[in-house]
């Protein structure tokens, strides 16, 4: 990789070390947004602490003319899990063999660091760069994403301050830094089937109707069900049972009533309303009493190849050395609040095999390079 880490005199790695020592369990952000606050406040960046309700959000912007670049992420991590089975406290941030540890080291406050350094260089070589710069910063990622990104992007919306470009430094690399960009997420559809039966003794099942039984052949339709065969961009449309529960425990009752929780991610191919119309086509063949409650966690979005997306390609050959994977993989992101906009949106940051585990970490050689890829999109997309 051409451009490498000085470990112990990284900037980039300073500030995720700061970042990390602050406890920003979702939704409590900690303190990490006043600390980004305070390294762009000094290089000409409008301050906005965008509040609402238990959620702290940051939009910081510099300059007032399109194009407007944003960097867009999030300073909240998951919870910790077993303490005793972290080799260190998971917000001392420790280095040990090359790596960082620490929890958001990887998701996300490595890409925040490296985001922040990456504009300090930028504005310090170009203090009259053409277009705008943001950063939108939120504390609700983790968790219900109700408060988070979706109201900061309803906020500027309202008064037509449009992006024209995203970036998302979500951990997007399998192997290295730079091999895998994301244009695109799925959809994600989620349901709660209960199937109602009616409780009786094991003994006497004519008395009694199982709800167990007489959902089963509609639950094995919807698992082979083919919903779509995706397209260039998507793979194909899954639909998953996350949960299922019945009976009381005790093994001589014929449980009164069945809960089923589902999912479906979802490509561009298909749209909520023809998967909730397929699935009750499909729940309505076998004739039982059911209530099913809908939660869409969001549309599917894409990013086609176009400026941002080359520009993203051509930094990381510049810098890493390697031709980067575009995929739509994994869960749902921020970007599917920000694309209906109309922005381009592109997800690109560090490794993402330790994310949400015991020991998260993330390679220190790879925090400045992500940084000098950021750099270089700035310039490729701004200074063109």
């Amino acid at each position: 990789m051409p451009v490498l880490s000085e470990i112990e005199g990284s900037s980039t790695l300073e500030l995720l070390k700061e970042l990390i020592a602050r406890c920003s369990l979702t939704p409590d952000d900690a303190g990490c947004q006043q600390l980004i606050a305070q390294r762009l406040a000094p290089l000409g960046f409008k301050i906005e602490h965008l509040r609402f309700g238990d959620v702290d959000n940051l939009w910081a912007r510099r300059g007032t003319q399109a194009p407007l670049f944003v960097f867009a992420g999030h300073t909240d991590v998951v919870p910790t899990g077993p303490l005793d089975q972290w080799k260190s406290d998971p917000f001392m941030p420790t280095l040990r063999d090359g790596y960082l540890y620490g929890r958001g080291a990887a998701d996300m406050k490595g890409g925040i660091a490296a985001m922040v350094t990456a504009v300090e260089r930028f504005v310090a070589q170009h203090p009259k760069h053409p277009g705008s710069i943001a950063l939108l910063i939120t504390s609700d990622e983790e968790g219900p994403s109700t408060h988070g990104t979706v109201k900061v992007v309803e906020h500027l919306e309202a008064r037509k301050e449009k992006m024209d470009w995203c970036l998302i430094g979500e951990p997007t690399c399998v192997k290295t830094v730079g091999d895998t960009i994301k244009n695109g997420r799925r959809g994600s559809l989620s349901g709660k089937l209960t199937v109602h039966g009616v409780q009786g003794h094991v003994a006497y099942p004519h008395l009694a109707l199982n709800p167990v039984h007489v959902s089963a052949r509609a639950l094995a339709d919807l698992c082979a069900e083919q919903w779509d065969r995706g397209n260039e961009f998507f793979p194909p449309t899954t639909f998953q049972i996350s949960n299922i529960h019945a009976g009381t425990g005790a093994d001589n009752v014929i449980p009164g009533n069945l809960e089923i929780v589902f999912n479906l991610r979802f490509s561009t191919e298909l749209t909520p309303e023809k998967i909730k119309q397929r699935v009750l086509t499909l729940l309505d063949k076998h004739s039982f009493k059911y209530d099913i409650e809908w939660r869409l966690s969001g549309q599917p979005f894409l990013t086609p190849k176009g400026a941002l997306v080359d520009a993203a390609r051509s930094a990381i050959k510049e810098v890493a050395g390697i031709e980067a994977d575009i995929s739509t993989s994994g869960g749902t992101s921020d970007g599917r609040f920000i694309a209906p906009t109309g922005a381009q949106v592109l997800e690109l940051g560090v490794v993402n095999a330790s994310i949400h585990k015991l020991n998260e970490c993330v390679n220190v050689n790879e925090l400045d390079a992500l940084s000098v890829i950021y750099e270089r999109i700035m310039q490729k997309l701004l200074l063109a």
